[in-house]
């Protein structure tokens, strides 16, 4: 097996949150901590109101019945109400369980039973509309100033209290404190059980790596129910004693993020590429943009969940913006590998272990990892646990992939990987990286070919750029911009050629793609709520679209677009009819 190691040792930390919102508490006192948006204006609350706020939710919530051990689902967006709460669940022995504060009734359902939590905290009717009484929870909180019998208001729990000892100081550094579910991209999401240790551990990795302070504003929308946001960008922000704003539009509008950007002209950035794109999608119809993005006191994006284009990354280089790109999963808190932010980037190389977490590339290419981030295990769920970890103790991730001089270079998840007829095996996420790369006019790009002859692909594209065609040259050389997704389709021909001659397998190469006038969404169950792409979903939904392909079939029950690339087929452009 191969070996990387962290090249600096783990320090010391503080051993549970309790202390380290103690220790905070005291040191930036009169220091916002946070800010919402009120009124077009950021409001914010210092550390001082923060914590003691904290503590008279902690002892309340004793008077409601609230006790060591129990957990609290917590179906909400991004608000300071649930900051708190969560917070003073955390820190006085309780265990938080954040989910997707968008889930229908049926899958919020499904997740708060499988939980055992007998408490639930939801932003308001919009949450409580997708709440059973046959749940039998012993209290709901309610963050919205919302009249309604059967629920507690969220200012029932401010009520000041003489407080003793309310939060848990004393806690146990290996005691689980969050119950976080996984994005669920290849199926049911697994709820994975972290602990003081795991958290806190990865923020003192990290101060090691990176420069980070009490001066850092964070202009924030990453989703705490998920680990990137949840756990590493938010406790980058309360260890460090840095500000974290709520990006109020969420991340979901390129526009809205500018907008609140001038005002907050944010130090540390965390976002996904899709949005540093749209962002970047804006520099062409208003230059003022790019100077307001690219402000004097910008000091590093970090970047997560796909890699960057290398268009982008240079243009954060030669502006001198440092960008760091991580790696890991929710079982490992997230952060097991950060790159050099000085040394050059390179696509698909995600760094070196940040201190105290060692990686290994197992004799199949799994990667496997160790260290104090690694979660306890999965919450009932008996299956998951038995492949969880190898013999000896690793956490096994189930990403391949290989040491570089680099660093750790990904190449694929185990479960995408698949064989054609012939026993050869595609790496699918190799040509489906070079062709979102290639034309960002694609959204996503899914290759598969389970024992068939060849590959093939589904592409879905990015709609928002047909409403603003530039004929000039775009982001991507050459490029006509497309108005629509015929137009798209008969320009994605030749990328696609592009893509295949990049791949040096001939058997990788795939044949024919179909575009489908269609966007994944959260609705249709074809995206996570961490905005990836549910691939076992997307699969099973467009079935007879990828079968037909092998078909050369054209009868579609929606509008597509067929592109055949083998040389038995002209390359004509195909429009389906749809079925009667």
């Amino acid at each position: 097996m191969q070996y990387l190691e962290a090249e600096n040792k783990l320090g010391g930390f503080v051993p549970n949150i309790a202390q380290m919102l103690e220790k905070n508490a005291n040191r930036f006192a009169d220091k916002n901590v946070y800010c919402e948006k009120r009124n077009e204006i950021y409001e914010g609350i210092t550390w001082k109101t923060f914590y003691q706020n904290i503590q008279n939710i902690a002892a309340n919530l004793k008077n409601f019945g609230f006790s060591k051990g129990d957990k609290m689902v917590f179906y909400s967006p991004n608000r300071l109400e649930m900051l708190e709460l969560e917070l003073a669940v955390m820190a006085s022995g309780g265990i938080s369980v954040p989910v997707f504060a968008f889930f229908n009734s049926e899958t919020v359902e499904l997740l708060i039973k499988h939980s055992d939590a007998r408490f639930l905290a939801a932003s308001g009717l919009t949450q409580l509309r997708n709440i059973s009484p046959s749940l039998s929870l012993k209290n709901i909180f309610v963050f919205d100033n919302i009249n309604m019998p059967g629920f507690t208001s969220f200012s029932e729990l401010l009520i000041q209290r003489e407080i003793n000892s309310s939060l848990n100081t004393e806690a146990s550094p290996d005691e689980i404190c969050l119950n976080m579910y996984t994005s669920g991209t290849m199926g049911t999401p697994k709820c994975v059980q972290l602990t003081h240790t795991n958290i806190l551990s990865q923020q003192a990795a990290m101060q090691q790596l990176w420069n980070v302070d009490s001066n850092d504003r964070f202009l924030s929308y990453l989703p705490w129910h998920h680990s990137f946001g949840g756990i590493y960008e938010l406790y980058a922000v309360l260890c460090n004693g840095a500000t974290m704003y709520l990006e109020s539009g969420y991340g979901k509008d390129a526009a809205t993020i500018l907008e609140n950007w001038k005002i907050v002209k944010p130090t540390i950035f965390f976002s996904v590429p899709r949005v540093y794109q749209a962002i970047f999608d804006l520099f062409k119809f208003n230059p003022d943009v790019e100077k307001t993005f690219f402000h004097s006191e910008l000091k590093f994006v970090f970047t997560a969940a796909a890699p960057m284009p290398e268009k982008l990354s240079a243009e954060f280089a030669k502006r001198n913006v440092l960008i760091y790109e991580g790696w890991g999963l929710t079982e490992t808190s997230p952060c097991c590998t950060v790159t050099d932010p000085h040394s050059k980037r390179e696509t698909g190389v995600v760094g070196k272990p940040i201190p105290g977490v060692t990686v290994r590339i197992a004799d199949d290419g799994e990667i496997q990892v160790k260290g104090p981030n690694v979660m306890k295990g999965y919450y009932r769920n008996d299956i998951a646990n038995e492949g969880a970890f190898s013999e000896d103790g690793w956490f096994c991730t189930g990403d391949i992939g290989e040491i570089s001089s680099n660093g750790l270079k990904l190449i694929a998840r185990k479960d995408r990987i698949f064989k054609l007829s012939n026993g050869e095996k595609v790496i699918p996420t190799d040509l489906e990286t070079i062709i979102q790369g290639k034309c960002h006019y694609v959204a996503f790009a899914m290759v598969e070919g389970s024992g068939k002859e060849y590959p093939v692909a589904l592409l879905f594209p990015n709609k928002k750029l047909f409403e603003n065609p530039d004929y000039e040259i775009s982001p991507i050389d050459g490029c006509f911009c497309p108005r629509n997704p015929e137009e798209l389709a008969k320009c994605l021909r030749g990328c696609l050629n592009d893509a295949n001659c990049a791949l040096g397998q001939k058997f990788s190469k795939i044949k024919s793609a179909v575009l489908i006038d269609d966007e994944l969404s959260l609705e249709k169950g074809t995206l996570t709520p961490s905005m990836k792409a549910a691939v076992k979903n997307v699969l099973s939904i467009y079935k007879a679209q990828l079968e037909s392909l092998y078909e050369n079939n054209t009868t579609h029950s929606e509008k597509v677009y067929v592109i055949k690339l083998d040389d038995k087929y002209p390359g004509r452009i195909m429009e389906a009819t749809k079925a009667s």
